[in-house]
């Protein structure tokens, strides 16, 4: 069965307590939680709700900024990446994404090495309470604020000079399926792969993300759904739905609309 999950990204105008409501009743078991919907909400009152309604965790979301392009400092940034992974252990969430932070004028080297030092006592940390690391990379017409890193080759070189198991890579479709060749080299970095986050678009992103219905867009989203089913990956598929484009339509109809078509894909 297809492990499908909603990103609380996708329903920002519901609350913590809406979003579980709704994605169970829309037929999902599983949510990818935002950390500020969770504490606006109380975490011990979100683990009872989340209990009571079956709900999985597929990701917590985010942690990173080491280089201080959110306003932090390396440490601030640190310390809370390290109470988001006992939160993400407390909660038995799938994986914690990171986000390395924009390069905010550091050198690329420099920010490098910030990013390399956090995650190596990130994941000595997310070790030991038994939570997987996932970093995100995003396209470079939208990453800015966010992340230098941009390509799955990027994220390789840091998880192999890292080398610890529990560190992969988050794959969004609406930021690494643009890449026209992306189905010659997916089956490779299939085992490497700790999240498949699901969206779609009309056209590259132009300094903010512009999803659009699944289905609706140029990514080969059937293509590379099978191509990790074939690959033996078997974390979740996880919907991240948000933009101008999908404004018009209302969360349920979003919500209905992406299972179904990621279903009808994995089932042909």
């Amino acid at each position: 069965m297809l492990r499908l999950s909603v990103n609380e990204l996708s329903t920002f105008r519901w609350s913590f307590e809406e979003d579980v409501l709704h994605y169970r009743a829309e037929g999902y078991n599983a949510i990818g939680i935002w950390r500020a919907k969770l504490a606006d909400y109380g975490e011990e009152k979100a683990a009872e709700l989340l209990w009571d309604n079956g709900m999985a965790i597929s990701s917590l979301q985010w942690i990173g900024g080491f280089t201080g392009s959110d306003g932090r400092s390396y440490r601030d940034s640190l310390h809370d990446g390290l109470d988001a992974i006992q939160l993400a252990a407390d909660l038995k969430a799938e994986c914690v994404v990171v986000l390395a932070g924009g390069r905010s004028g550091h050198t690329s080297n420099h920010a490098h090495r910030l990013l390399r030092a956090a995650l190596k006592e990130l994941a000595e940390a997310a070790t030991a309470v038994g939570v997987q690391l996932a970093i995100e990379p995003m396209h470079i017409g939208c990453s800015h604020d966010w992340t230098f890193i941009n390509t799955v080759p990027q994220c390789l070189d840091i998880i192999a000079s890292i080398g610890r198991p529990n560190l992969g890579l988050v794959f969004d479709c609406y930021h690494l399926g643009q890449d026209p060749d992306a189905l010659l080299w997916l089956e490779p970095i299939v085992p490497y792969v700790r999240l498949v986050q699901l969206g779609d678009a009309k056209h590259a992103p132009m300094g903010e993300q512009n999803r659009c219905l699944l289905g609706h867009g140029f990514l080969p989203l059937p293509e590379i759904l099978q191509t990790f089913q074939r690959g033996g990956y078997g974390g979740y598929y996880e919907v991240e739905l948000l933009g101008e484009e999908l404004e018009h339509f209302s969360y349920q109809h979003v919500l209905g609309q992406a299972k179904r078509a990621a279903e009808e894909w994995i089932n042909v």
